[in-house]
């Protein structure tokens, strides 16, 4: 009896013809390696997740200390919310803007000159004397960070075949999981002490050196660049021309909606229905960043057993059986399980699309990387705010069962096309 085929080595093997509309993208895969030349990508990747642990802490080091900062600065929450706010509305639009100039200029290089910006922007947070300073600060720090993920992934999508591609982008994954946590984790601390402000010079710092490392690495690996000089427009049309980068786009965007849906009002669920307190509400999740590290430390042996169909799956499952769980027994124990087995199906799923995002246009990987993230985005905030109008009218409950009955069909669906697309790659018609 033959033995079965992985999705994704089928896709390894038949990736230049199938995914690309452009001659110039099959190029760079034709060769088994990027233009940046790269041997040993490992010490990149290391500075990469440096800064991605960096992006994401700054992003979220703020969460708990929104009543000290209205404190601070003698307002309200509403109004200290918008150094959240503001910094996630400049991170989201310009994605698409960083994404082709990745591909134009290197993406070492502007992943290094943005984090400058961040570790620039970090500063003014620390010194900020008013609110609207430190939103000001925070617009900057959100400029900064905006570069740092997507073109990571794209620059790894460059200098790692795609049949070992989905181990290495969940090891690159271990920074951002650790700097979701850490970020909440210290400014939670921080927002019991006299000078709060101390985080933001950690994170200068940290910006600072992978700024000067990963220039260094950019003058030592990244020549000429693969894409020529082209408007935003034809970088978009031709990602967007690909049937199956469609598809990723489409998953992605549904993936963001229907588990944000939830996942945002997990905490006040377990707060309003659980009757937890705020504080330890956000420390419970905190197992969610467990879940994601669990799978990045345990991707190797995943990938290869389940394939990328039955990762696709069993993390659609989990993801949906951890938000019913919480939602129905809000009570800590299972709340602790629910949200490690949500970060755990939740890496599952979007890692998966995260691979496939580095595939869908080789020539222009930043672009299409970027458009990535602007659809998970765009997915993120469409289902906070459905589910944000659904707590309005009947409760957290409804937001929550909502999102655990949205998820599974946009995993099960996009597994199933997973597994139609080998099919065809494997018996094309002739």
């Amino acid at each position: 009896m033959p033995a079965p085929v992985d999705s994704s080595d089928a896709l390894a093997s038949s990736l230049p013809a199938a995914s690309s509309t452009d001659p110039g993208d099959a190029a760079v895969e034709a060769g088994g390696r990027s233009s940046s030349g790269v041997d040993d990508p490992t010490p990149v990747i290391v500075l990469l997740a440096l800064a991605a642990f960096c992006a994401s802490a700054t992003q979220r080091v703020l969460d708990p200390m929104l009543p000290r900062l209205a404190e601070a600065y003698a307002t309200s929450l509403t109004a200290a919310s918008w150094t959240i706010t503001a910094f996630a509305i400049v991170y989201g639009c310009l994605q698409l803007v960083l994404g082709p100039s990745g591909d134009r200029f290197g993406k070492l290089r502007v992943i290094a000159l943005f984090c400058l910006v961040a570790a620039l922007g970090s500063a003014l947070s620390a010194l900020s004397g008013s609110l609207g300073g430190l939103i000001a600060a925070r617009m900057l720090a959100g400029v900064g960070c905006a570069a740092v993920i997507p073109l990571a992934m794209a620059w790894i999508g460059d200098n790692v075949p795609y049949e070992k591609r989905q181990p290495v982008l969940a090891r690159f994954l271990i920074g951002q999981v650790f700097g979701l946590a850490c970020g909440q984790m210290f400014g939670g601390i921080a927002a019991e002490q006299l000078y709060w402000q101390w985080p933001f010079l950690v994170y200068t710092g940290l910006f600072a050196a992978a700024s000067a490392l990963l220039w260094y690495r950019a003058g030592r690996h990244e020549h000429r660049q693969v894409c020529a000089r082209e408007s935003l427009a034809t970088s978009l049309g031709h990602v967007l021309s690909a049937p199956w980068a469609r598809v990723v786009l489409v998953t992605v965007f549904f993936e963001g909606a229907t588990v944000f849906c939830g996942f945002a009002f997990v905490a006040s669920h377990l707060h309003l229905v659980g009757g937890i307190a705020l504080t330890e509400a956000g420390l419970i999740m905190m197992a969610f960043a467990g879940g994601g590290l669990s799978f990045a430390l345990l991707a190797r042996a995943l990938v290869p057993r389940l394939g990328e169909e039955g990762l696709c799956r069993t993390g659609g499952v989990l993801i949906a059986l951890a938000i019913a769980a919480i939602c129905v027994w809000p009570t800590v124990g299972v709340a602790i399980i629910g949200c490690y087995l949500f970060g755990l199906g939740f890496y599952m799923l979007h890692n998966t699309l995260q691979t496939h995002a580095t595939q869908m246009a080789p020539a222009r990987r930043g672009t299409a990387v970027a458009l990535f993230a602007t659809a998970f985005f765009t997915g993120q905030s469409v289902g906070t705010a459905v589910g944000g109008v659904v707590i309005g009218l009947t409760g957290t409950s409804a937001a929550l069962s909502l999102a655990a009955i949205g998820v599974l069909p946009v995993a099960l669906i996009f597994a199933r096309r997973l597994a139609s697309r080998a099919r065809a790659l494997l018996n094309p018609v002739s």
